[in-house]
């Protein structure tokens, strides 16, 4: 009788262990703001879901909740990525993109503007900037963080240094699978910028954030106030003007921001280029 009761009170305090455990595993479903932050600014930017989820491993986020948090901003679930593997096509196009392209869509994919990186696809690659370089199934040729240096290049496993200042993403792809051909058998290569420090536009004024904005992304002038955190109340809202320097010349370009709230002028919302400069008036 002892022993049954003993039984029996084990049981359910197995139970009881299994109900707490499902409730954690639940409650830890839900992914940190940070990340979810994150994970949107890669989709602001052109990323598809994988490289958004592939990238925000690489900067250090656990991978279970990098799929949650994937699931949440996109609306998809993935499979967790590990670093130099290859993205499945089943993610990598949907099933429209498959009907629309012929057979070789994932290698059309590869060209996609932004389909190897989260910044515009024709970012200018400069000293300073920090690159990922994945090859596919070749984890000993693969690097994450490499920092350009002041003389535009970088130092890779297999090729030593590399020159990729004044190259897009895409170039520095086709690039080092030319010089990995040599050494590798059909390479397939990925670089995704993970921090741009190179090519910035600045905020001076009455902005709630002055500085420097990294140019992540081709944002019009709108999207620059937003990313300064918006105008402070001294703001002189009517004043507001772009500085852009084109070939020694500086140039002031007007923009009327109570006019674009109103449906008005929005042609003076144009996209910002890197090094100009978003005056705001006290």
């Amino acid at each position: 009788m002892g022993i049954n009761w003993f039984r029996s009170l084990l049981l359910f305090l197995i139970g009881v262990s299994a109900i707490h455990t499902t409730l954690a595993l639940a409650e830890g479903k839900t992914p940190p703001k940070d990340l979810v932050k994150y994970v949107r600014d890669a989709k602001k930017a052109g990323l598809m879901d994988v490289q958004a989820q592939q990238k925000a491993i690489l900067a250090g986020w656990p991978s279970a909740a990098v799929t949650d948090a994937i699931a949440e901003v996109y609306g998809t679930a993935t499979q967790p990525a590990a670093f130099g593997s290859k993205p499945s096509a089943t993610h990598a196009t949907t099933s429209a993109q498959i009907e629309s392209n012929p057979p070789d869509a994932e290698q059309n994919a590869k060209t996609h503007p932004t389909a190897s990186s989260g910044v515009p696809y024709d970012y200018k690659i400069g000293a300073g900037d920090v690159l990922d370089l994945s090859v596919w199934r070749e984890p000993e040729a693969s690097m994450r963080g490499v920092v350009v240096r002041p003389d535009g290049k970088i130092s890779l496993p297999l090729l030593k240094d590399v020159q990729v200042a004044g190259l897009t993403p895409n170039d520095v792809e086709k690039l080092v699978t030319e010089r990995l051909v040599k050494v590798i058998q059909e390479p397939d290569v990925t670089v995704i910028v993970t921090g741009t420090h190179s090519q910035r536009i600045y905020a001076v004024g009455a902005v709630k954030k002055e500085g420097p904005i990294p140019f992540t992304y081709q944002m019009s002038v709108m999207q620059a106030i937003s990313e300064a955190g918006g105008l402070t109340e001294y703001a002189k809202r009517s004043k507001i003007y772009i500085l852009r320097n084109e070939n020694g010349t500086q140039r002031k370009l007007p923009f009327d921001y109570d006019g674009l709230l109103k449906g008005e002028h929005i042609e003076l919302n144009i996209p910002l280029l890197p090094g100009d400069t978003l005056v705001v008036p006290h």
